[in-house]
């Protein structure tokens, strides 16, 4: 079903309640954004429905220098600088 990868599973919580739909809104032009980026196949928000401040990032890139490149786009650089969020932990991952 999948292939082989460099798995990204992040957990990421709202700093401020009050920015939550902000938040939202963020993520998705981040999601929209990676997934054109060389390297980056799967990019995608998921909202717990229990703790709706807590999201899960989960990314599929190629290896990990397309993950490292991911962190040097304008588009991911402007998500980092709104302090929306604050990751709580992420795991590196890859199918069996």
């Amino acid at each position: 079903m999948f292939n082989n990868g460099y798995y990204i599973t992040a957990e990421l919580r709202v700093k401020d309640n009050n920015r939550l739909e902000e938040a939202k809104t963020e993520l998705n032009k981040l999601c929209k954004a990676s997934v054109t980026e060389p390297g980056c196949t799967i990019f995608q928000a998921h909202q717990d429905s229990e703790k709706e401040s807590t999201f899960l990032l989960w990314e599929r890139f190629e290896n990990e220098q397309a993950f490292k490149d991911h962190f040097e786009q304008q588009h991911t650089k402007q998500f980092v600088a709104k302090e929306l969020t604050e990751i709580i932990k992420f795991n590196q991952s890859d199918v069996i």
